[in-house]
């Protein structure tokens, strides 16, 4: 007996100190599956299972391949057809905007769908002149309900499957979630739709997320590429055969400003220097333009579709970034020049300015000075993370909101494809159908290593691992044994809708203070013992268990996704549960009246 309080001192200290949110997550769950083995409930191998367990490896894949999803533009294009298709209807955008949360969160998660939309719904919101509050709950709690659509939709519905499978039940098919989520997901937007102008408040954030859908144009007027730029043939004799950028970079010519070169085809090229057919790149007036071309023997190129240098300045393979000159840079004194190529060789400037003004070809860089560069994605990545200069905007992010349907997009369609298919069939393990879809992610070159590192969330990934062994150690110790004899005893001749409504009660009032995956790791072994005992089957238990961890509605800790909006979308505290009871409420009828209905007793 004593092994079982000591058991249930670990549960208390750990929602404790959840509450308190003074320590890290992940210590606290660390030191829980280290406390159960010091105290000798659980051997070392028991207390440290969780992190080899399948099902927290399935977990930290699919954020690899959310992240694909996102790096890759399909997040981006979508939103962009969301934009498009919404109109200024505040009820289609309601409706679009949460049902298509609901099937990205239930393809790639709650955290993958809320990151990848939130920017774009901001920006909607801007655009069509509506609060940014008003939107941003609904994402979210639209991408609750839309994770019981299918199994890939939480952590918390991999761990009922395992549940569900361990005990004996047979598990739940991959869209078989959809059976409760679809109306969950229909009754919330129902619910929004009706009461949303009233429950939800009408603030906007004085610090909402950057637009950068459309930085590309900006930064091109800024530096005037969007007009006055020509394009001019070198001709065979030109003198300018056989010159190099830096000088033609560095001749003063009136106001003209060499920009970059290309080859016969027009693609952008980084040798250094000019041959025969070669296409020359300017920017300027007109008539000092032409003046050139005659003097050096050029021919305007007279063929160039409109906005031909834009598109291939920023594309799905190559972007831009705006970068400034900080104080103490190792780059102060230098003397950079338009159509420079930098010393990495992938990264091209095209123009230069000092407070807004154009550099003369040749000055030294000073403090606080602006470079527009050009390279590809990758380069951009890679080459910008040092200390000679600051960027003035994450090309990463500019890529991820304006440029849909990327490099990659197709490998991670099928990639996600392949895994649903995998996942629906039942032809492999879940952990085995998620690492052959990540793994093509990575193989592909969609991210590369240390962008697959950095996608997983690695706080849930331990969490989940971390906190397997305190169920096995409910169940060893019979703690979860105690605590179902205990609510059997409460519900008793009720029956098992009294046990659904208890068990229903308990895991969300619980997850709306600590979170949903610890809350049905602590409660999962109770509802299968509680279920054994009466006798019933422990598929609407579990699932029971399911969609009360799903309504994490009523405070902003109760997810991460919760917190996500809360400064967008300038929320408070008491905010949340005036939108979030109604829904709650919603999930309770349907867990009463429609599960027992799908999976009976």
């Amino acid at each position: 007996m004593s092994e079982i309080w000591t058991v249930f001192a670990i549960i208390a200290a750990i929602i404790v100190l959840f509450i308190w949110d003074r320590l890290p997550v992940i210590g606290v769950c660390v030191g829980a599956a280290l406390s159960l083995w010091a105290t000798g409930i659980l051997t070392l191998n028991q207390s440290l299972a969780g992190f080899g367990d399948p099902a927290v490896i399935f977990i930290a894949a699919l954020f690899v391949v959310s992240a694909g999803l996102e790096v890759a533009g399909v997040t981006a294009w979508a939103g962009q057809l969301l934009i498009r298709q919404a109109g200024d209807s505040r009820i289609r955008l309601i409706v679009l905007m949460m049902g298509f949360v609901g099937i990205l969160s239930a393809l790639i998660s709650v955290n993958g769908a809320v990151a990848a939309l939130l920017p774009v719904v901001v920006v909607m919101a801007i655009r069509l002149g509506r609060s940014p509050s008003q939107l941003l709950m609904p994402l979210v709690f639209g991408a609750h309900g839309g994770s019981l659509l299918m199994l890939t939709g939480s952590p918390v519905n991999v761990l009922v499957v395992e549940a569900s499978a361990d005990a004996g039940g047979g598990g739940f098919g991959y869209f078989e979630f959809a059976l409760i989520g679809a109306p969950i997901v229909l009754g919330c937007i129902g619910i929004v739709v009706l009461f949303g102008e009233r429950l939800l408040p009408n603030r906007t954030s004085r610090t909402l997320p950057p637009d950068l859908s459309r930085l590309a144009t900006t930064l091109f007027e800024q530096y005037r590429l969007s007009g006055d730029v020509y394009q001019l043939h070198v001709r065979a004799g030109s003198p300018l055969i056989g010159k190099t950028r830096q000088a033609i970079g560095l001749a003063r010519r009136g106001d003209l400003a060499f920009v970059t070169f290309k080859d016969a085809r027009g693609h952008l090229i980084r040798r250094d220097t000019i041959g025969e057919g070669d296409l020359l790149v300017l920017r300027g007036p007109a008539d000092q333009a032409a003046e050139v071309a005659r003097e050096f023997n050029l021919a305007f190129r007279e063929d160039a579709p409109e906005g031909e240098i834009t598109d291939q300045l920023f594309n799905r393979d190559s972007g831009l970034a705006e970068v400034l000159i900080p104080p103490r840079s190792p780059l102060i004194g230098e003397r950079f020049f338009p159509g420079m190529i930098t010393e990495s060789g992938d990264l091209i400037v095209l123009a230069l300015q000092r407070q807004g003004v154009d550099l003369m070809p040749g000055d030294a860089l000073a403090a606080g000075d602006t470079m527009l560069l050009q390279g590809t994605w990758k380069a951009l990545d890679t080459r910008l993370d040092q200390a000679e200069v600051l960027v003035v905007n994450s090309p990463d992010l500019m890529r991820r909101q304006a440029v849909p349907m990327g490099r990659g997009a197709g490998t991670v369609l099928a990639a996600l494809a392949l895994m649903v298919f995998l996942l629906a069939t039942g032809l492999v393990p879940p952990a085995v159908a998620g690492l052959l879809a990540a793994g093509i992610v990575l193989i592909s070159g969609v991210l590369s290593v240390e962008q697959v590192y950095r996608s997983i969330n690695w706080t849930t990934v331990i969490l989940v691992g971390a906190m397997m062994p305190l169920s096995t150690a409910m169940e060893q110790t019979g703690a979860a044994r105690l605590l179902a004899e205990t609510l059997v005893g409460i519900v008793g001749d009720a029956g098992p809708y009294a046990l659904l409504t208890g068990l229903f009660v308990f895991s969300a009032v619980l997850g709306q203070v600590i979170s949903n995956t610890a809350t049905a790791l602590i409660i999962i072994p109770i509802s299968v013992v509680a279920a054994q005992q009466m006798g019933i089957s422990t598929q609407p238990v579990l699932m029971c268990v399911c969609v009360a961890c799903a309504g994490a509605f009523l405070t902003p800790v109760a997810t991460a996704t919760n917190l996500m909006v809360m400064e967008p979308g300038a929320y408070r505290f008491g905010d949340y549960w005036k939108l979030g009871l109604p829904m709650l409420i919603w999930c309770f009828i349907l867990v009463i009246f429609v599960v027992p209905v799908i999976w009976p007793f």
